[in-house]
């Protein structure tokens, strides 16, 4: 090797050095900015900021590498700052054990006596008054107090049933009233959240708006209780950050449900992460059930997946029950009917 590209290399070296120096010495101010951000809960990403000083960084290049060059580079430092910045607020999520926000558990927060796992039970869909009524008198005989019915109906086909919608509601709201059941429904759209909260106790936000952040925002700025589902393909992360947005707007009554994730397993309908439900119970102070029909997709082995879960420590379970299942307008294969209802609440309480 040639004593002149040994000296380059060696300049080389101490270039890298001193870009290193001050990467860190960028970081040391990061962190700096991030304090001062997390006294007043300010948003770390600035767009305005990050522009103007891609601006300043640009207009003095001198050169030899073109601008879209320097672009690339000092965009891959402004977004790893980014995330260094954000390392300790992660750490600091209100939902955390360690956090000083006050949570309850579902007993809690309806005070109920028992502490058995609970039960969600209902039809997927707000179908005919009847078919509530039946199914609302068989959760009443057996000491339940959750029902479930969806009014709006998110669904994959434009032209598939979409719900009853304020009709769907109002009838929830009677039957539930008449058997003195606290009640279970989706709501899909901002615009929706005060009417549906008028008639119900527990706002759901399914899996399809689990990302729907504005939806988010708005029922956390309500007193409801709040039915948060993981989305279909979401990390256990991006779960709990879904719950820190109701939490960070004032609403801490929240109940997660693992209800199944997408991967290649094509026996159920979607993979129930059952991990999921200890870890959620160990990284946030919120309670957590499954919901074991849309998860699995189908009743064969419903049995053995409750008492899974429940041994995994669910909170309770929800779960798709239907007076005729044959006959219902959405989800009909998955739902249960009432003698095999009566056979799951055997498997998880022994009556």
């Amino acid at each position: 090797m040639s004593m002149d590209l040994k000296n380059k290399r060696q300049e080389m070296d101490d270039i890298n050095y001193l870009i290193l120096e001050l990467i860190n010495k960028r970081a040391s101010l990061i962190k700096e900015i991030g304090k001062l951000k997390d006294e007043t809960n300010a948003e770390y990403f600035d767009a305005e900021r990050e522009a103007e000083m891609m601006e300043k960084v640009l207009k003095n290049n001198k050169g030899p590498l073109y601008n879209e060059l320097i672009k690339e580079i000092f965009s891959a430092v402004f977004s790893t700052s980014l995330k260094y910045m954000g390392i300790n607020r992660e750490k600091k999520l209100l939902i955390s054990p360690n956090s000083t926000g006050s949570f309850k558990s579902i007993q809690e927060i309806f005070n109920l006596e028992s502490g058995e796992p609970i039960i969600i039970a209902g039809p997927c869909a707000v179908e005919k008054l009847e078919y509530l009524e039946t199914i609302a008198a068989l959760l009443k005989d057996n000491g339940l107090k959750f029902l479930r019915g969806g009014a709006y109906k998110p669904r994959t086909s434009p032209y598939d049933f979409q719900g009853l919608r304020e009709e769907g509601l109002k009838i929830l709201h009677d039957v539930a009233e008449r058997y003195g059941l606290y009640t279970v429904t989706e709501v899909v759209d901002t615009r929706d959240v005060e009417l549906v909260a008028e008639h119900v106790d527990v706002l759901q936000i399914g899996a399809r708006n689990m990302y729907n952040y504005e939806l988010l925002k708005e029922v956390g700025q309500t007193q409801k209780a709040v039915f948060l589902k993981r989305g279909i393909s979401s990390t256990m992360q991006e779960f709990m950050f879904a719950a820190e947005y109701i939490v960070s707007k004032g609403n801490n009554k929240i109940i997660m449900c693992e209800r199944g994730i997408r991967t290649y397993e094509t026996k159920t309908r979607f993979t129930l992460d059952i991990s999921a439900i200890p870890i959620i119970k160990k990284e946030t102070r919120l309670p957590i059930v499954a919901d074991i029909s849309h998860s699995l997709g189908r009743k064969d082995i419903i049995n053995n997946i409750a008492k899974a879960v429940i041994a995994a420590g669910a909170d309770g379970i929800m779960v798709e029950v239907h007076p005729f299942p044959e006959l219902a307008l959405s989800d009909s294969k998955q739902q249960l009917n009432i003698a095999e209802f009566k056979e799951l609440l055997n498997a998880i309480y022994g009556r």
